[in-house]
């Protein structure tokens, strides 16, 4: 008789940073009264310079996070960074919400607000200074920091796309 093994349950090692960043619960009115469920804004990064945001709604709060880091999982961004910070200042915008970026010295630290912050430092980002203007919707906040990181270039890049060397644009 051949005994089985039962090989171990390996856990899948987490390369990735998880910072949730707003839990919510919403409300849909039917017949009999309010049915509640809760939707999770989560930010994942991995510290190296990728980062991505979900969202996710569900009768359960960690049903609605689960859902939400797998989105963000699909969503990675890559961030172009100049050593610990961004390249140039930038203003990201989306809905009423705007994020304005400035790259710092090494030693500045992240100054930014809660969903700003949550995606720079998920990101590997560890020298920025940071103005959040209009809308303080969480969302809207992400998705404008997202939008920023997006359109960052480096100065490989912009010299790519003039014709020219990074050593000519830089000066």
């Amino acid at each position: 008789m051949q005994r089985k093994r039962r090989g171990r349950k390996r856990r899948e090692e987490n390369i990735y940073e998880e910072r949730v960043v707003s839990i919510n619960r919403v409300a849909k009115v039917v017949k009999g009264g309010r049915r509640f469920r809760f939707t999770a804004l989560v930010v994942v990064g991995d510290k190296k310079g990728q980062v991505g945001f979900g969202t996710g709604k569900a009768q359960e709060v960690p049903d609605a996070i689960k859902k939400a880091i797998e989105e963000a999982k699909r969503n990675f961004v890559r961030v172009p960074m100049y050593g610990t910070t961004i390249p140039h200042t930038i203003t990201g915008r989306h809905g009423g919400g705007e994020v304005f970026l400035k790259p710092a010295v090494e030693g500045t630290g992240v100054i930014a607000g809660g969903p700003v912050r949550a995606v720079l430092e998920v990101a590997g980002v560890n020298d920025i200074l940071s103005k959040s203007l209009g809308s303080a919707t969480p969302i809207n906040v992400v998705r404008a920091t997202m939008d920023a990181i997006v359109r960052l270039r480096t100065a490989e890049q912009v010299a790519r796309t003039r014709g020219k060397t990074a050593k000519e644009i830089l000066g």
